[in-house]
C-alpha cells in the first residue's frame, strides 16, 4: 500500500523541505495544493515545473497529484449561472490538468465545495449539466496528458452538490472518459450512513485516489474511526493507488500529525479487522 500526505499541512514550509521530511518518515508521495505555490498555476513557468519534478526526484518521493484546486484564483465556480464565470473556470481546470502532468502528478482531486455549490438561482439539474460542461474540456486534456480527474463526494455540511459516492460515480459516468473517476474520503464517507467498507466495495473500479482522515478533522487513527477494516477492504478489492493523509485541524503540529498518521496507518494494516 502506498501512502501520501497533503502539503498544505506544513504551513510555512518550502516544498523541498516537505518532500524531504515526508520521504524520511516513509511516505511514498506528496499531494500538492496549488494555492500553496502560487495564486494561479499559470504563474508557474516551465522552469518552475521542472524544478518541482527535480525536487521530488531528489527527495525520493512521488507527486501523487493535486487537490484544493479552486481556492485560488478567486471568482471561479463550476456550476455558476454566469457563462463567463464557467468559461474562466473551464480554462483554469484545463491549465490544472497540464500543470499536474508537468510536475509528474497522477490525479486531480476536485473537491472545492464552495466553488461547486448549487446556487439559489439554479436547480440541481442545471448545476449538474453546467458542471459536466465546464469540466469536460479539462477531462479531454487529462486524457491527452495521462492524468485522472477524481470527483470528490463531500458531506452536506460542506456542499449541496454531489454528497455521496454513488452521486460522484454517476457524475463521472456522465463525462464518459477513463480520465474521469472519483476519490473516496473517510471524513466524507462517514456522513453517508453506510459502513465505509461497504462504500469502498460498491465504488470499486471507480475511485482512483483515497483520502485518510477522521470526522474530527484530524489524521487517521487520531479519532474514533477504525482504519483496519478500511485498509483491509482496500487490499481486498485490489486498490493500488495512494492512501493520502488529509487533515483540517493542524493544532497538533505538522510533524506530529505526519508521524502519528503514518504510524497509525501502518499499525492498522497489521491489525486483523473483526
Amino acid at each position: 500500500m502506498f501512502f501520501s500526505i497533503c502539503n498544505e499541512l506544513f504551513q510555512g514550509w518550502q516544498l523541498r523541505r516537505v518532500m524531504e521530511y515526508c520521504a524520511a518518515l516513509g511516505y511514498h508521495a506528496v499531494e500538492i495544493a496549488p494555492f500553496t505555490l502560487a495564486e494561479s498555476v499559470e504563474q508557474l513557468t516551465a522552469a518552475d515545473r521542472a524544478s518541482i519534478r527535480k525536487q521530488a526526484r531528489e527527495a525520493g518521493v512521488d507527486i501523487a497529484g493535486l487537490h484544493w484546486l479552486l481556492v485560488k484564483p478567486e471568482g471561479l465556480h463550476l456550476t455558476a449561472s454566469d457563462a463567463d464565470v464557467r468559461r474562466r473556470t473551464a480554462q483554469y481546470l484545463v491549465e490544472l490538468a497540464h500543470f499536474c502532468a508537468d510536475i509528474g502528478g497522477k490525479v486531480l482531486v476536485l473537491g472545492s465545495p464552495k466553488q461547486r455549490n448549487v446556487l439559489p438561482e439554479s436547480t440541481y439539474e442545471q448545476a449538474w449539466e453546467r458542471a459536466v460542461e465546464t469540466l469536460r474540456p479539462a477531462v479531454r486534456a487529462a486524457e491527452r496528458r495521462g492524468v485522472v480527474w477524481c470527483i470528490e463526494p463531500l458531506s452536506p455540511v460542506e456542499t449541496n452538490f454531489l454528497n455521496r459516492a454513488e452521486d460522484a460515480i454517476r457524475f463521472a459516468q456522465a463525462l464518459d472518459s477513463p480520465a474521469a473517476r472519483i476519490v473516496l474520503d473517510v471524513k466524507a464517507m462517514s456522513s453517508e450512513g453506510k459502513p465505509i467498507p461497504q462504500i469502498i466495495r460498491e465504488s470499486a473500479g471507480w475511485f482512483a485516489h483515497f483520502h485518510a482522515n477522521d470526522p474530527n478533522l484530524k489524521g487517521p487513527g487520531m479519532g474514533n474511526v477504525d482504519f483496519a477494516p478500511i485498509l483491509h477492504t482496500l487490499q481486498a478489492i485490489g486498490y493500488n493507488g495512494y492512501v493520502s493523509v488529509e487533515v483540517f485541524d493542524y493544532s497538533d503540529g505538522a510533524e506530529c500529525i505526519a508521524e502519528v498518521s503514518l504510524r497509525n496507518l501502518k499499525q492498522a494494516l497489521m491489525n486483523v479487522p473483526a
